[in-house]
């Protein structure tokens, strides 16, 4: 069956990092109980520094998923619920609307709230987390929209949802996932960096030496790493740094979690679950989503910045998912989705 993985696996992948390609890609499967790993490019070009799987790359919104579990755990533990408005954490949202959403409806993106391009003048690297609370308090929706009734991907839901939890629990987002998170599953590479003056990724030399220069769609660099302005990083959605390494750990504790705490085992598996049908073939759960393909049911998060690209794919039925980490922009990764793993689950 290995050797099946490996041929399925390089097959679809290779084609996508060939050497006139920008950047590189760094891969992790876990299918019949075993990790294996696929690691194509240079994490910097110009100083032909090949990817590894401790390569750390930047998540982008990947990291949603460590917010929902942070949720998911509360919830378990009796902390907070679902249900809970928002207001109730942060009362200085008194807007008709936002007032009334709640907790659930920000991890399961059916807030209504939008992508932070339909909320000018935010993003903008001046703007600071009082407009954020100011522009919630205006916001009105589209016409016929209410609180949890349609499914509309957004940043800002995620935004206010690291607030909720950093005013719930009284420390910063970074310090919730690595104490509840990372620390238990043994993640020792991925972290939130910390926050200079101008608001951009602190980076230590160490850390520098392992982590990727980001580059575009068409090969320019952009960057250095960490230098990519995350305007969401007062309240934050992306700028979570890991390797496939980490991130196959993560891969096992979701798909096989028996040796991990069983709350946060718990917790993963309600962020899987579906909570809103789109339609028959897309659904969402808590950062999840969920595509019925032909005879397979994936749930999967991709993620992308403009230096950046991400997936984390899971076949639970299965127990097999996989990890694409990329530094480039609009890296094709629905080849997980639509292709490699309906190919591994027919294995």
């Amino acid at each position: 069956m290995q050797a099946q993985i490996q041929d399925i696996v390089t097959a679809e992948l290779a084609p996508t990092t060939t050497a006139t390609d920008p950047g590189g890609l760094a891969a992790a499967v876990y299918a019949g109980g075993r990790l294996a790993f696929f690691n194509y490019g240079f994490a910097d070009d110009a100083a032909k520094r090949p990817i590894t799987p401790d390569t750390r790359f930047n998540l982008a919104s990947l990291r949603k998923i460590f917010e929902a579990t942070l949720v998911a755990l509360g919830t378990g533990r009796g902390e907070l619920r679902l249900d809970d408005p928002v207001s109730k954490y942060l009362p200085e949202l008194r807007g008709d609307y936002i007032s009334r959403v709640t907790i659930g409806e920000l991890v399961t993106h059916t807030s209504g709230l939008l992508l932070p391009t339909d909320h000018p003048p935010w993003p903008d690297q001046t703007f600071s987390r009082d407009q954020f609370i100011a522009m919630l308090n205006a916001w009105t929706p589209h016409a016929g929209e209410q609180p949890g009734k349609q499914r509309i991907y957004s940043h800002a839901g995620y935004v206010l949802l690291q607030l909720v939890l950093e005013r719930r629990y009284g420390m910063p987002i970074g310090v919730l996932i690595d104490n509840r998170i990372l620390k238990p599953l043994g993640m020792t590479s991925t972290f939130i960096p910390e926050r200079g003056e101008d608001n951009r990724a602190v980076m230590t030399p160490q850390i520098m030496q392992r982590v990727v220069q980001g580059y575009s769609d068409q090969g320019v660099p952009i960057g250095p790493p960490g230098n990519q302005q995350s305007y969401y990083d007062f309240a934050g959605t992306g700028q979570m740094f890991s390797s496939a390494r980490d991130l196959g750990i993560f891969l096992r504790a979701c798909l096989d979690g028996a040796v991990i705490d069983p709350d946060l085992r718990a917790a993963l598996e309600m962020t899987e679950r579906e909570s809103f049908r789109v339609d028959d073939k897309f659904g969402q759960a808590m950062a999840w989503e969920h595509v019925r393909l032909d005879g397979v049911t994936v749930v999967d998060k991709p993620g992308g910045l403009n230096n950046a690209s991400a997936y984390l794919g899971l076949v639970p039925a299965r127990k097999l998912g996989i990890v694409l980490l990329a530094n480039r922009g609009e890296y094709p990764h629905e080849i997980a989705r639509y292709r490699i793993l309906p190919a591994l689950a027919r294995l």
